[in-house]
């Protein structure tokens, strides 16, 4: 029978692993979003929508799916789904692959202020600067709603909902963005420190070089942990050896 793979996704790497391991001859790809963006780009393969339920849900879906492997590729904030995901394949016995891309390094001219939570960071914003750019996605605003002698700029993809600060200006944008576009945001909002979470990627980390031109402060949110006994991989490329999937056939 074909192997069937269950992608967590929601993210770059997840679209690129789904077109991959789609390409590939006799492999069945299903991923799954969580919804919380109301036109998610377009995915190879089959596509999911909405939670599972929790482990004991998500175990009885891979059964029934009958599931041969999963794959992680979720933001590296998404703990509650990792958590799950390594639950689920345990009960099921089925292999987990756990992708995460590198996280962010500080380099000389750097201002971070390395924090484990966004309570934390809200707490660390009085002393660094009273205009705030948040880019910790919509749905950690209720952190920092009780700062009501701060302006803050969010950016976010959909409309924030309450509880979030009061004094707020939302800027909705798709990214990847520019080096140029997050100059241009930064001078445009008089923007004097930075929240960030440490996403990782390439295609985000162009506020953190403004940032470090402009000399502002930057709070960076910690990563969660993985589940005990769970490991990562950085590189794409590792994924299919680790699904103990073949390599595709050579075109010469």
């Amino acid at each position: 029978m074909s192997p069937h793979v269950l992608i967590l996704g929601g993210t770059t790497e997840a679209r690129l692993l789904a077109a991959e391991l789609s390409a590939r001859s006799g492999v069945r790809v299903t991923t799954s979003l969580a919804g919380r963006v109301a036109r998610p780009g377009a995915q190879a393969g089959d596509v999911r929508i909405g939670g599972f339920g929790g482990a004991e849900g998500l175990a009885g879906w891979l059964r029934e799916q009958r599931v041969d492997a999963v794959v992680d590729a979720t933001h590296p904030f998404a703990a509650r789904i990792t958590a799950n995901a390594a639950l689920a394949a345990t009960a099921t016995g089925l292999p987990l692959v756990v992708v995460r891309r590198p996280g962010w390094q500080p380099v000389p001219g750097d201002r971070w202020h390395t924090v484990a939570s966004l309570s934390a960071a809200a707490d660390a914003l009085p002393g660094l600067g009273r205009r705030v750019l948040l880019t910790t996605g919509r749905l950690g605003l209720a952190a920092f709603a009780h700062l009501t002698d701060l302006h803050f700029v969010v950016r976010s993809v959909e409309p924030p909902e309450p509880p979030m600060p009061p004094d707020l200006d939302v800027v909705l944008a798709r990214g990847p963005f520019t080096l140029a576009d997050e100059r241009a945001l930064l001078r445009e909002h008089r923007v004097d420190v930075l929240v960030t979470k440490d996403s990782g990627s390439e295609a985000t980390s162009a506020k953190l070089t403004a940032a470090r031109e402009l000399g502002l402060p930057v709070v960076v949110v910690r990563r969660p942990p993985l589940p005990p006994g769970v490991t990562a991989v950085t590189d794409l490329a590792d994924v299919p050896e680790r699904l103990g999937l073949t390599p595709p056939p050579s075109s010469s």
